[in-house]
């Protein structure tokens, strides 16, 4: 494991278990919940009022985020798998000393997590919550794109600090030219 000791290791994957074990656990809950108190396609929202902006609705997903590419399950199943087992197994080696991206790698964890339950255990993903036109989903799927957008942030400024530092040390200092001159 390279320079890390045992138990910085053992801390890093302590926090990357109890954060996505948490967010997965709230998602596979919440899809619990809605598959046992709404039927398929049933609306309920607290107030009628917001009906129309925000609302639980059960819908079952066969494809990825956003209902795209549905009847491919499996394929999904084995890439979520594999998406968490890369997680888990590259998780110390390139997060350093990064707490966002110790929190970013276990959000996005979960979310893979949380999609993969669903498909090996019930054959589709349960979706349920729908604001506005916006396309129907769960709290597995939101980790995802949080943890994606967040990531792409990530990375867009370590490139700007990285290419400012880069800029920085390539200023040449000013050549002292006394020797060059001949008195």
């Amino acid at each position: 494991m390279g320079d890390l000791s045992l138990t910085k290791t053992i801390k890093n994957y302590l926090f990357l278990f109890i954060v996505s074990g948490v967010l997965t656990a709230l998602d596979q809950w919440s899809k619990y919940a809605i598959r046992t108190n709404l039927s398929l396609g049933e609306i309920w929202s607290p107030w009628d009022w917001m009906t129309p902006y925000a609302r639980f609705v059960h819908w079952q997903n066969t494809g990825v985020a956003f209902g795209m590419f549905q009847g491919n399950g499996n394929i999904f199943a084995v890439l979520s798998a594999a998406v968490s087992v890369i997680i888990i197994y590259y998780y110390p080696r390139v997060i350093g000393d990064s707490k966002l991206l110790r929190l970013v790698t276990s959000i996005l964890l979960a979310g893979s997590l949380g999609n993969f339950f669903d498909r090996v255990t019930v054959g589709y993903v349960t979706d349920f919550i729908s604001i506005g036109n916006f396309p129907v989903f769960n709290i597995a799927d939101s980790c995802i794109s949080v943890g994606v957008v967040i990531l792409l942030i990530y990375v867009w400024f370590e490139e700007r600090k990285d290419k400012k530092k880069q800029q920085a040390d390539a200023v040449l200092e000013p050549v002292d030219d006394k020797e060059d001159r001949e008195d």
